[in-house]
């Protein structure tokens, strides 16, 4: 005899009782077992730069973290980051591949490109913004005579032109150049380069007569006296060069901008997966140790919840979108 339609009713609903109770169970049970496996995170920059080395001391933090889960930090250079964001937008959305995202490729970018690979808004969730960074304008006393930024400006004023350094087009030290050229109404000439090591050796030879680098890249040089720091770009001076006086502090009140670093997954990432990663991502960069190595390394940390991060991201693409239109540059 055929079961009774009212019966199959019950049972079914019963079911749909017990799967809406073992929902949050297993949401939990999820979000305790991961990482069960080696997390990938995606960095857009070769080996050594900022984004580089901000992503392995916070893989080794996680790792830690994890009772040695690995943490495998996957370099892949390229298009200034897009290579990279476009390869993390198509990751499968389970916490396994996430990306260390920085400001070019998540809020500059989508001003810069007519066209590009991924969608910043719609194809990741920010998890964490893990680090921000100053820059610092930096010369070589071997061909500039200027301890600060107005000697700078006035020996500007006596060359031909004043060719700056960038560490590609459309990045933060491309726009910063163009705004500092807005704040001392001298409008520079940027020279794109392809590698830090290849705009400080234009520096060294004469080529270009300065530079926005970031602190953390900057400070062995400046140290060692090879080359002199004119002014950080922060609104306070940056940690690794506390004798180096802001930008701002030297009279140019308008002149303020940095970059960070933070990690972010694939849309459709599990939200208790999300709010894990936030949450061990803020404990590895905020304990004493995370600390300490990203402020040796010349990074001031933020470590901002998901909800933060994300405002900051659509933030930033107001305010260099801006920039971006100011210099009418499109990069393809």
């Amino acid at each position: 005899m055929s079961p009774c339609p009212f019966s199959l009713a019950r049972r079914a609903l019963a079911l749909a009782l017990v799967a809406a109770g073992l929902a949050p169970w297993a949401a939990a049970q999820a979000q305790a077992t991961y990482p069960a496996r080696p997390v990938r995170i995606i960095v857009g920059f070769p080996a050594g730069t900022g984004p580089d080395i901000v992503a392995r001391l916070l893989a080794q933090k996680l790792s830690e973290n994890w009772g040695g889960v690995g943490v495998i930090v996957d370099n892949k250079p390229g298009a200034g980051g897009l290579i990279a964001a476009a390869e993390a937008a198509r990751a499968a959305p389970d916490g396994y591949t996430l990306m260390l995202g920085e400001t070019g490729q998540l809020s500059i970018a989508p001003s810069s490109y007519n066209k590009l690979p991924y969608d910043p808004a719609k194809d990741f969730v920010a998890v964490s913004q893990a680090v921000s960074a100053d820059f610092v304008l930096l010369v070589n006393p071997q061909k500039v005579p200027a301890k600060n930024v107005k000697e700078f400006v006035s020996w500007t004023q006596q060359q031909k032109g004043l060719f700056m350094a960038t560490f590609g087009a459309g990045t933060p030290g491309h726009f910063g150049a163009f705004m500092f050229g807005e704040a001392i109404k001298i409008k520079p000439e940027p020279v794109h380069y392809k590698t830090t090591g290849d705009a400080l050796g234009g520096l060294f030879s004469g080529d270009v007569q300065g530079v926005f680098a970031s602190v953390g890249l900057a400070a062995p040089n400046v140290k060692a006296g090879k080359l002199v720091a004119l002014g950080t770009t922060g609104a306070t001076r940056a940690g690794a060069l506390p004798d180096v006086p802001t930008i701002k502090e030297q009279g140019f009140s308008n002149l303020e901008f940095t970059s960070w670093f933070g990690i972010v997954a694939p849309a459709k990432t599990p939200a208790d997966i999300v709010a894990k990663l936030s949450a061990d991502v803020q404990k590895a960069v905020r304990s004493p140790e995370g600390k300490q190595k990203m402020e040796d390394a010349g990074f001031r940390v933020t470590g901002t919840t998901g909800e933060e991060f994300a405002r900051i991201i659509r933030a930033d693409t107001v305010t260099w979108g801006k920039a971006v239109a100011a210099t009418g540059f499109k990069a393809d």
